[in-house]
């Protein structure tokens, strides 16, 4: 008589978002680490990115010197994200892993949507039809004025396509991430990003926690 099937719980799925300079990477690898100290498994990923042909493409969508049209640049980021989700993320799901990514489709609707001006309903359709359904368990939205993230950013290392544009594009990106974050209260969670680290580390702490209670 065979023994009863083990039901695997499925992983949790956590994304960081905001403009350049908000401190994403400041906070992904300790935020990771967190995870693991409650004894989960878990994946650090990026977008666009994460797979080999993510990869490839982020290096088109980020090259300063190849300007390329906007919805040709959103066509590419939701095929990097659909070849990420069907080989990084939802695999890891499955087992019960925990992935954490810096940025997802919440930064389409920012950066294509409120940046160069995409269609809000077109890219609610290619939402739908890449992750057919699926959504963050959990987004992490680090908001920050555009002014004082470029003076964090700046001198980091050569500007890319996006870090070269102007504080009025990355106003508008600002505004759309706030609006996405009206539009979904229940995953995202914004935090202000002008405040110290250990403020900050102190917040997400206080609501990654009810993840696992």
């Amino acid at each position: 008589m065979g023994g009863a099937a083990i039901k695997i719980m499925r992983g949790k799925f956590i994304t960081l978002e905001g403009i350049d300079g908000a401190g994403k990477s400041t906070h992904l690898a300790w935020l990771a680490e967190v995870f693991r100290q409650h004894g989960n498994v878990v994946h650090v990923t990026r977008e666009p990115g994460g797979t080999a042909l993510g990869e490839k493409l982020r290096q088109l969508l980020l090259d300063p010197v190849n300007p390329m049209h906007p919805e040709a640049e959103v066509m590419l980021m939701f095929a990097a994200r659909r070849e990420h989700l069907h080989r990084v993320i939802e695999p890891a799901l499955a087992r019960g892993d925990w992935v954490v990514c810096d940025r997802f489709t919440d930064a389409s609707f920012a950066y294509q949507g409120g940046g160069r001006g995409v269609e809000w309903a077109r890219l609610a359709q290619l939402e739908e039809w890449t992750q057919r359904g699926l959504q963050p368990d959990l987004t992490l939205l680090f908001d920050l004025a555009p002014e004082i993230g470029r003076q964090r950013a700046s001198g980091a290392r050569n500007a890319d396509r996006f870090e070269q544009e102007h504080d009025d594009f990355y106003r508008r990106v600002r505004e759309a991430y706030l609006r996405r974050a009206r539009e979904a209260p229940s995953r995202i969670r914004v935090i202000d990003a002008s405040q110290s680290v250990a403020h900050i580390r102190q917040q997400l702490t206080d609501i990654a926690g009810a993840l696992w209670r």
